[in-house]
């Protein structure tokens, strides 16, 4: 176990074939941690006792012929959900000594298939930034450049699975936090459709909410698209409080060949950097040489302007309700300053902290409106190519006013919040959205791309991200972790 570790998928098979045991893939697992993650800082918390335990009683399974389906392998979680016994601190100050009593519906689903939770990665305050950096254990770096980020909010959990210190994670996503840091590691991920993975037991919003929020979801972040969906079959469902149980339909497509294509890999309203729109265009000729049909031109018949402020002012409107009451009334009488025709980011956000019963339902029909309009686009093609961020994995940007950080966009500065405009086309319609590596810019940055499939067929996502990797050769370990 001195090599660099294989897929999820790899070491399963491995430990049901005897030829390592759990104790042995722990051992390698933290000795890897206690190697690199002093540079990398992603594993902010471990349970070694705890995780030692888990994998005895793995190797008894296993040896009894007993193995449950992720039987044995070695995993961190996300400080966002809680985990039974080990301090979860969601990124928060106020949070330092908290101990929750129970896992969080996700993690629970995880222990009871066998996975071995060893413990917690970096998150930013409450999940509410794209780098993974807090005041009570500090900043992520991303493996593949220590200069740069990860990301955020899921990038302790991107960079560990990809430093090889966990065998697979499970991230949240309500702003692109799996996706954008799944192409800023060179890993891949799955924002699943929205109510397919409980959410119970994630921070924000505060402890001992039950209720499920709009938009966020939980997925997974892996080393490979056989990983999404080993993954994605222990921790679907439940049925949501409401009683709903999520539609997961199996790929409309055995292969590549014939697979319908639409390529947004750019658009005059989300400027993107030169090196992540070739690795858009770069899949879908890839695709298009093995048998898709793909175009340039198609579009749902809705503005991508539209659609991002309704996502905007509902995705703001969520993050505010799990605020203090100081900061939400900071926010609503900010939105008094902004004239009405203001599409800022800043202009957003406040609104999006005051928006009363009448707004919120008039987004909602507007909402529908953009789900109709997938829909029917949908019918003629199976997935979407575009980029999952603007940019590649950014420099370390500790400024505290979000609104004064901006993105560099091949010489030309763009809003930091710049990092919500390609998310929202897949989120604000409930829709599945792997990513998946295929290249490295010049600069030795991963970027990959982003599959949007229609609600319920994450399968068809997840495959499309396969049928990729097959081409591109996929994951490959960042120099830190070699």
């Amino acid at each position: 176990m001195s090599d660099f570790p294989g897929d999820a998928t790899a070491l399963r098979a491995a430990l049901g074939a005897g030829a390592l045991s759990a104790t042995e893939l722990l051992d390698a697992t933290l000795a890897r941690i206690d190697r690199i993650n002093p540079a990398l800082n992603a594993v902010v918390a471990l349970d070694r006792a705890g995780a030692a335990q888990a994998a005895a009683e793995s190797e008894r399974r296993l040896a009894a012929g007993e193995g449950r389906p992720l039987e044995g392998l070695p995993i961190t979680v996300k400080d966002a959900f809680d985990v039974a016994g080990i301090v979860s601190t969601a990124g928060a100050p106020t949070f330092r000594e908290r101990v929750p009593e129970a896992d969080a519906t996700v993690v629970a689903r995880l222990r009871a298939a066998g996975a071995v939770i060893l413990g917690k990665t970096n998150v930013p305050p409450f999940s509410g930034d794209f780098q993974a950096a807090n005041a009570v254990y500090g900043a992520t770096s991303n493996p593949w450049d220590l200069s740069r980020s990860p990301g955020g909010s899921s990038g302790g959990a991107a960079a560990a699975v990809a430093a090889g210190l966990s065998a697979f994670e499970v991230g949240s996503d309500l702003g692109g936090s799996i996706r954008w840091p799944s192409h800023a590691c060179g890993v891949f991920g799955l924002k699943p459709t929205w109510g397919l993975v409980s959410t119970r037991g994630h921070v924000p919003p505060a402890p001992g909410i039950t209720a499920e929020s709009d938009l966020t979801v939980a997925g997974p972040i892996a080393r490979s698209a056989r990983d999404l969906s080993l993954v994605l079959d222990v921790i679907a469902g439940p049925p949501r409080l409401d009683g709903a149980r999520p539609r997961l339909d199996p790929p409309r497509r055995a292969g590549l060949k014939g697979l319908r294509v639409a390529l947004w890999s750019h658009d005059p309203f989300a400027p993107v950097q030169a090196g992540v729109r070739a690795a858009v265009e770069k899949a879908a000729d890839l695709m298009a040489g093995e048998g898709a049909i793909v175009d340039e031109g198609a579009r749902p018949a809705f503005s991508f302007q539209e659609a991002f402020e309704t996502y905007a002012l509902i995705n703001h409107a969520i993050v505010a309700a799990g605020l203090p009451q100081k900061i939400r009334d900071r926010l609503a009488e900010a939105a008094r300053g902004f004239a009405s025709e203001d599409r800022s980011h800043r202009a957003l956000q406040a609104r999006g902290a005051r928006l009363d019963v009448a707004t919120w339902r008039a987004l909602q029909e507007t909402r529908a409106g953009l789900k109709r309009a997938w829909s029917a686009f949908f019918e003629d093609w199976d997935v979407v190519l575009m980029p999952p961020a603007p940019v590649v994995a950014i420099p370390h940007d500790a400024a505290p006013d979000f609104h004064a950080r901006t993105l560099d966009v091949d010489g030309v500065p763009r809003p930091y919040f710049d990092f919500l405009v390609w998310s929202s086309l897949a989120t604000v319609a409930h829709l599945p959205a792997a990513v998946a590596p295929v290249l490295r810019t010049a600069q030795g940055l991963p970027a990959g791309v982003q599959i949007v499939a229609p609600e319920g067929a994450d399968r068809m996502a997840i495959a499309v991200a396969g049928w990729l990797e097959s081409l591109t050769g996929g994951f490959a370990a960042p120099p830190l972790a070699r």
